[in-house]
């Protein structure tokens, strides 16, 4: 069964969350997982590949849009479905993926907004009902 996690993160900053993700690609994509990136919107997609292109200036996270390739090693989408199984979704959309079976993990990112919080909280309730077991982790 999917593996399910939360990140909570200290702040409410949304760059935390981005940042955030860099860092589970990157470690995902070293340890040979492909990544898919769920971003929110198309304007997050872009933000979040800006990103990754800066994250680290030492190292490279190779990654691309999902529209130019989506069986890269690490893929930036919305609700495309990934193109290999199972690999690491990294979601930082407010809304369940509806691929969720298709991951062998699956990680919410969740900062301090209470936008944010209130979503994430009935995302979790969600996971339950499907039959999930979703785990909180604090960072």
């Amino acid at each position: 069964m999917t593996r399910v996690e939360f990140y909570v993160l200290p702040s409410a900053h949304p760059e935390g969350r981005l940042r955030a993700a860099c860092q589970l690609a990157a470690k995902g994509w070293r340890h040979g997982l492909p990544v898919f990136l769920r971003c929110a919107d198309d304007s997050q997609c872009g933000e979040l590949d800006e990103l990754l292109w800066r994250f680290k200036p030492e190292s490279f996270i190779p990654h691309g849009l999902y529209a130019s390739d989506p069986q890269g090693p690490v893929v930036i989408g919305r609700d495309e479905p990934p193109a290999w199984e199972p690999g690491l979704l990294v979601n930082l959309d407010t809304r369940l993926s509806p691929h969720l079976d298709r991951f062998g993990r699956v990680i919410e990112i969740v900062n301090q907004a209470p936008d944010l919080l209130t979503a994430c909280r009935e995302n979790f309730r969600l996971y339950r009902q499907r039959g999930y077991d979703p785990k909180r982790v604090e960072l």
